[in-house]
């Protein structure tokens, strides 16, 4: 996502703009989708905490609307941005293979999870560490 931004022609316009974040979106919580204690603020652009560097802070999933706008006017631009994330030079494909080990950084990675490995054990552990809120 740092190199997302990079590329990014709307810097100054989304550097000052929050997101609204609805957890409620995920797979486990649809059915409180549009309860408003899933809703969450956020920054669409973060400054990583350790590099600095800044990042799109957006993805399908849980970016709902941009705070100020309604959802249908926000939906333009949140879908030209996940579409920009998405392109295929920001992307590292991992391929599992016996005994490979990923870790990615969530504060300044997308991931999504293709289903290569039909057929095969996969074994995911998730670690989350403590840190800072999204700045």
């Amino acid at each position: 996502m740092n190199h997302a931004y990079n590329l990014l022609n709307l810097h100054s316009y989304l550097t000052s703009r929050i997101s609204e974040r609805n957890a409620g979106r995920s797979t486990r919580l649809k059915a409180d989708a549009d309860a408003k204690e899933n809703l969450a603020l956020r920054p669409m652009v973060r400054t990583h905490e350790e590099t600095g560097r800044k990042c799109l802070y957006v993805n399908f999933p849980f970016t709902w609307q941009i705070e100020g706008l309604s959802r249908e006017e926000s939906l333009p631009l949140l879908h030209q941005l996940y579409a920009h994330a998405a392109r295929p030079e920001f992307a590292c494909r991992f391929r599992w293979r016996k005994g490979l080990l990923a870790f990615w950084d969530n504060r300044c990675t997308m991931h999504y999870a293709c289903n290569d490995y039909q057929g095969k054990r996969r074994e995911m552990h998730r670690m989350t560490i403590a840190g800072g809120r999204p700045q």
